[in-house]
């Protein structure tokens, strides 16, 4: 018995090779069943498929047609497969052993009748000065520390980027963003109606030239960039290339909204901020660094901005919570913070190794010091095919048309997370996915 999802595959095939060509209707669902030997629940189970992989349209009283564009990505990238996947490789959660009975000891004074009634009181963008404090120590890399008047505070780290669009831009405004970029920010600028300007790269991150063409194109109102760990390729610009890239912001007078959400796993290095600090708001989080539950997101504003990126927390609603605030400033205090960075770069250095050992044949790159690994996939397996076939597995990956930024739906590559999983069960996915790319995708047809 064929399984929808191979099914699709085929038909994908087919849509790849150019001979189901734009606009081409397909056949109704009970014909394209006889036609494939399959019962009709799964042709119907196979349309669903290629309408979320954005191949194909479906027009009530029409049918169904191959997009017109299908070289372009879906209109919500996916970042996640099916959720009876297994081995999740698309979120990425660190977790080290040590971090539940370190950060326990800190909720544990916050907890206390006498200090939980001021705990659970509002608190707006600005935080409360101890908290503004304390986060000045925890963003601090390299030899820049953060202005506390300068810091406010997000629910979480998406809310932070979106705060730092929406005071930088307005609908129909240009935002440059690295050609591969996080899949997030492309939702945000749909939302609030900002067109995205993809900027090329190499091998040391945005190009600052590709900045400067695009401005003098078009005005850049804002360029959004991770110069650290890059999401998903792992690049980190060298000193030279962000020396270029801040004269760039202050000759122009564009700014910059620059995500350190994984900079902590190289906190050696000072941010962009610290190269045109009146140029650049810094977004990070506490998730990435302490734990996936704990929801808080930091944005270090220019003096002129504070007031903007603060309006736009309030009227989006994204102030935080003053408990998350509050522990916080207790962690940094007693020194979890410090432990459990430390922790997860070393946990980070070891699942690279890890990926080496059963990848190391492919091409593949991953900073020692980053949770993810860009796979750029041998061929003939297509990004789309490969995220299909590792779900059959129990495998969840992300393809790299979710990163792109631009109409293409980007390289036949995909990412790997390698957070979440414990190690253990992280060797075997990774294993499977060596087996699975060294074989064919026609001979997984028949599965």
């Amino acid at each position: 018995m064929k399984d929808f999802r191979s099914v699709a595959d085929a038909v994908a095939g087919e849509i790849a090779a150019g001979r189901l060509g734009p606009g081409e209707r397909l056949p109704p669902q009970r014909e394209f069943a006889r036609r494939h030997a399959i019962a009709d629940s799964t042709a119907v189970r196979v349309y669903r498929e290629l309408a979320r992989r954005g191949l194909t349209v479906g027009h009530v009283g029409r049918g169904t047609f191959v997009r017109e564009a299908p070289d372009a990505p879906a209109p919500a990238p996916a970042l996640s497969e099916p959720a009876d996947s297994r081995v999740d490789l698309e979120l990425n959660h660190p977790v080290v052993p040590e971090q539940a009975a370190l950060l326990a000891a800190g909720l544990e004074r916050l907890v206390r009748s006498d200090r939980l009634d001021p705990v659970l009181r509002p608190v707006g963008p600005a935080g409360t000065p101890a908290a503004r404090e304390a986060a000045a120590g925890l963003l601090t890399r390299g030899r820049w520390r953060p202005d506390p008047a300068r810091i406010l505070f997000a629910g979480n780290g998406r809310q932070a980027v979106s705060a730092a669009v929406a005071a930088l831009t307005r609908p129909g405004a240009r935002l440059g963003v690295e050609e591969l970029t996080y899949p997030v920010v492309k939702a945000i600028a749909a939302r609030l109606g900002v067109t995205l300007v993809p900027l090329a790269m190499d091998a040391d991150g945005l190009i600052p030239e590709a900045v400067e063409e695009a401005h003098r194109t078009e005005p850049l109102h804002a360029v959004y960039v991770q110069p650290v760990l890059h999401n998903p390729l792992s690049l980190t610009m060298p000193a030279r290339r962000l020396d270029q890239l801040a004269d760039v912001l202050l000759t122009s007078g564009i700014h910059a909204i620059e995500d350190a959400v994984w900079a902590f796993l190289r906190d050696d290095l000072p941010p962009l901020a610290s190269r045109a600090a009146e140029r650049t708001v810094l977004v990070d989080s506490l998730s990435k660094r302490l734990s996936p539950g704990l929801s808080l997101g930091f944005a270090v504003a220019p003096a002129p901005l504070v007031g903007r990126v603060a309006g736009a927390l309030r009227s989006g609603a994204w102030a935080p919570m003053r408990f998350p605030l509050e522990a916080m400033a207790q962690w940094q205090a007693d020194g979890a913070v410090d432990v459990l960075v430390r922790a997860k770069q070393r946990q980070a250095g070891e699942r690279q190794e890890i990926a080496h050992r059963h990848l190391g044949g492919f091409r593949t790159r991953g900073a020692p010091a980053s949770y993810y690994r860009w796979w750029e996939l041998p061929h003939p397996w297509r990004a789309d095919t490969f995220v299909a076939a590792a779900a059959r597995h129990g495998i969840a990956v992300t393809p790299a048309a979710a990163f792109s930024a631009g109409r293409r739906r980007g390289p036949h590559a995909i990412r790997l997370g390698l957070a979440s999983p414990t190690e253990k069960v992280l060797s075997r996915a990774l294993a499977t996915l060596g087996d699975l790319a060294r074989s064919a995708p026609d001979d997984l047809a028949g599965d």
